[in-house]
């Protein structure tokens, strides 16, 4: 239990915890795992990292994209498909990463999708953390993650956030007290 308070306290992980799907268990493990974001130019590298990138093996001017390459840390990859999974069962339609991957969902299936809405997520965590920015609806709506740094945050929104993140992490506290 001490440690699950130590990891709430983190401002990073406080940060990443304002996303939906991700509380402080895959917030902290995405940070131990990283160590730095300044060390990843893009989130690509990041997604490359974790395994979460198509590998491929063309020869003879026949490019073969197949499956995710799953180098990197097993146990936070897994948890970043599961994070995929919860956004897109959640109720809340007028979520864009959920609406990017219904999209998603009906273009190539549900598991194709889960692993991309996986992908993405990490290159959403590894922008916020790399530009000190929480998770807003509204900015991804617009531009995505790629020009999330140039969108000025107020104080008064990145506080409510943060209460946010904080009333999930108490919701489910109450849950696993009750199993």
């Amino acid at each position: 239990m001490a440690e699950r308070q130590l990891a709430a306290q983190e401002p990073v992980i406080q940060l990443l915890a304002t996303v939906p799907g991700v509380a402080t268990i895959v917030a902290s493990a995405f940070v131990s795992v990283i160590d730095d974001a300044g060390r990843f130019e893009h989130a690509h590298q990041v997604e490359s990292y974790l395994g979460l990138v198509p590998g491929e093996n063309s020869s003879g001017g026949k490019r073969r994209v197949g499956a995710i390459t799953k180098q990197g840390n097993r146990y936070v990859r897994s948890l970043l498909i599961e994070s995929a999974w919860t956004i897109l069962r959640q109720p809340s339609a007028n979520d864009p990463l959920r609406q990017w991957g219904q999209a998603v969902v009906k273009r190539r299936g549900s598991r194709i999708a889960v692993v991309a809405l996986a992908r993405r997520l990490v290159g959403i965590l590894w922008a916020m953390w790399r530009y000190d920015t929480f998770y807003d609806r509204r900015i991804l709506a617009q531009a995505g993650e790629r020009e999330a740094k140039h969108t000025a945050q107020s104080p008064d929104e990145r506080t409510q956030a943060l209460r946010r993140a904080s009333k999930k992490q108490r919701v489910l506290k109450h849950v696993e007290a009750a199993m």
